[in-house]
């Protein structure tokens, strides 16, 4: 169980333990459609000063403070002085290797979007090799290098899956 948090009231309650599973954990990390949108501009566009971000998304200020800050907490970015000539002191936001794992994440996103809900003029920004500009796709791949189709991939509980009453995966083993 984690730690006593503070309610709006101020009395204190129990926090929620940390969710085993992984995609939840993600999610909390990744939080709201900005904290993706800022991971988008970071990640696959290399923008990192604060004022750029806010410019492109046309985010307020103080949300991009909250999200960047969250992201900095999480380990996903790191944030980086810097000063131009004459210029105070500003901050720009750089990937960590876990952040930069995330692009994983991010292209999976935009492949499904390019697949099921396409913009009218067209896919805007293709997968391609940076040396060859072949196009690539995400998709599972197994330990030897083979690509497996959607419909081959099973999610398989472990040892430390706690199954949900109801669940279709409750009871189940591994079968091989």
């Amino acid at each position: 169980m984690g730690s006593p948090r503070r309610t709006h009231s101020g009395e204190s309650r129990p926090s929620k333990p940390e969710p085993l599973c992984s995609i939840e954990r993600t999610a909390q990390l990744m939080g709201d459609r900005w904290t993706v949108l800022i991971l988008r501009e970071v990640l696959l566009y290399r923008l990192e000063r604060f004022a750029d971000i806010e410019r492109i998304l046309r985010i307020a200020p103080n949300i991009l403070t909250d999200r960047l800050t969250s992201l900095v907490d999480a380990g996903l970015l790191r944030k980086v002085e810097y000063r131009e000539a004459g210029s105070r002191a500003r901050f720009a936001y750089q990937p960590t290797p876990a952040g930069e794992d995330l692009k994983l994440v991010l292209a999976a996103m935009q492949q499904w979007g390019d697949e099921h809900i396409p913009p009218a003029a067209g896919v805007t920004i293709a997968r391609e090799t940076a040396s060859g500009h072949r196009p690539v796709h995400l998709g599972f791949v197994d330990a030897a290098g083979a690509e497996h189709p959607l419909d081959d991939i099973a999610f398989v509980p472990t040892a430390a899956y706690e199954p949900r009453e109801g669940s279709q995966t409750a009871g189940a083993t591994r079968q091989d």
